[in-house]
């Protein structure tokens, strides 16, 4: 963070300083809410959660060396007092990104966000120095925190807004304020919570309205292969970018094709020239994630070939999607256990077939979560899906919606041993364990409720023991 003083801290968030001498101290570290974080110069923010209250942390930072406690109570050390602590945080981000003056990339979507924000930011440190969010860290706590690590030498500051509700991402965008609005797809992540598409439509778009005009230099980069997104045209006075594979693109792909080890490989199309991209992520999913990359660089001075280049070199920065892994014997695990939702899962298990040609494949999938009244068909429709793209094996992980997922596979055509349901993780462990072979490829993905990772986790270990065993 910029370097600030407790006492202009205080103003900024409208607090009252508590047990500070003197108020000229400067807070020259990060911001935390992890107390385990905290360091010389730093700002421990403390919540109150469920089960532990940041405030009980106050004494120990301190003597970490934190200048000082942004809480909702007095504690005995140095504090700024608040009514809000939340509230606080955000307005110190919104201060600090005023101040700095760098540009703020924004983007949102129902499938996809951190892997292309992980893409953007790849792309746009190699032009200057960029802060980005860390893993998933995409809501009204996350993103302020983010924000707050950038610095003088910041260039690009890419955030990732999430939203459980209209009105969420309106919130992110007042903390702080994008220049290049990104809007991915709307999808079914969610949709229990928001109703319908149209809804989440609604709160997506949230982010283009928020972007300052086009002679201001407000730019809103908009999914043309996506209705919904394509809409949203209307709702901004930016200008707009159209990325996808629609003749009305300004950002495209051409020639796209899968290596045998299922790495997408295409033909970057901008307006000012092409150039050739083949990428180490996995799944053909991707090249719409590159292309929105690509659509934010291009907007923001890169060159066709710069942009070419960064592609080809980024890797994943977030763990647990698509994260592959050979073990010692020759069986690749593919742990996408971060989250999923139907768009997700229908990818993973397309990149799991390319990757798969000729071997084995077993697809462990476990409940899509927040579907509310779309959760039954949306499960069926994955367990058909693994059948028609031939799916070595399903295994369904977990209670009911692992049950549907199953059905779907059986009513598809897929009997006998080819889908099978088990209770919970270790069922589907002990069931890979006694029946993987060389050479197999398993997918592992879920929601992140159902913490199917531990799968993931558990055959890697297999495979390290059967390393040792061989020895």
């Amino acid at each position: 963070m910029i370097t600030l003083s407790l006492a202009e801290i205080a103003e900024v968030v409208g607090g009252r300083m508590h047990d500070i001498p003197d108020a000229s101290v400067q807070v020259t570290g990060p911001v935390v809410r992890d107390s385990r974080e905290a360091g010389p110069g730093s700002l421990f923010v403390a919540f109150v959660g469920e089960r532990v209250d940041g405030h009980d942390f106050a004494a120990a930072v301190v003597e970490a060396g934190a200048a000082a406690v942004l809480g909702s109570r007095p504690v005995g050390v140095p504090a700024i007092v608040v009514q809000d602590v939340q509230a606080a945080l955000g307005a110190l981000a919104r201060h600090v990104v005023r101040r700095l003056g760098t540009t703020l990339v924004a983007l949102t979507g129902s499938a996809g966000k951190t892997s292309t924000k992980d893409l953007i930011a790849q792309v746009l440190r190699r032009k200057a120095p960029t802060v980005f969010t860390p893993g998933s860290l995409n809501n009204e706590i996350g993103l302020p925190l983010t924000a707050l690590t950038a610095t003088d030498e910041t260039r690009f500051l890419v955030l990732e807004m999430g939203a459980r509700g209209i009105g969420h991402i309106r919130y992110l965008c007042e903390l702080t304020p994008p220049k290049v609005g990104l809007v991915l797809n709307v999808g079914s992540a969610h949709i229990g919570e928001f109703g319908g598409r149209e809804q989440i439509a609604q709160a997506k778009g949230e982010l283009v309205e928020a972007l300052p005009p086009a002679e201001e230099g407000g730019t809103a980069i908009l999914n043309a292969d996506d209705p919904l997104v394509r809409a949203m045209a209307s709702r901004t006075k930016a200008k707009v970018v159209l990325f996808g594979e629609s003749d009305e693109a300004d950002v495209s792909a051409e020639n796209v094709r899968l290596t045998d080890s299922g790495q997408p490989s295409f033909s970057l199309h901008t307006p000012s020239g092409a150039s050739d991209v083949t990428m180490r992520l996995y799944g053909e999913h991707h090249v719409s994630n590159a292309l929105a990359a690509a659509a934010v660089a291009h907007e923001l001075g890169m060159s066709a070939d710069e942009i070419a280049t960064a592609l080809s070199e980024a890797g994943s920065l977030s763990r647990w999607r698509m994260e592959v892994t050979e073990r010692p014997d020759g069986v690749t695990v593919v742990n996408d256990a971060y989250n999923a939702n139907p768009e997700s899962m229908k990818a993973a298990l397309r990149a799991l077939v390319a990757m798969g040609k000729g071997r084995r494949t077993w697809a462990v999938l476990g409940k899509m979560a927040e579907l509310g009244d779309e959760a039954l068909a949306e499960h069926d429709a994955v367990g058909r899906l693994a059948v028609r793209l031939n799916v070595g094996k399903l295994v369904a992980v977990g209670g009911r919606e692992a049950r549907w997922l199953q059905l779907g596979a059986y009513n598809e055509g897929s009997w006998g041993e080819e889908s099978v349901h088990v209770s919970d993780a270790q069922a589907a462990v002990d069931l890979l364990r006694s029946e993987l072979r060389p050479g197999d490829v398993v997918l592992v993905k879920a929601s992140r409720s159902v913490g199917l990772e531990s799968v993931a986790t558990a055959l890697l270990e297999t495979g390290a023991e059967g390393e040792v065993a061989a020895r």
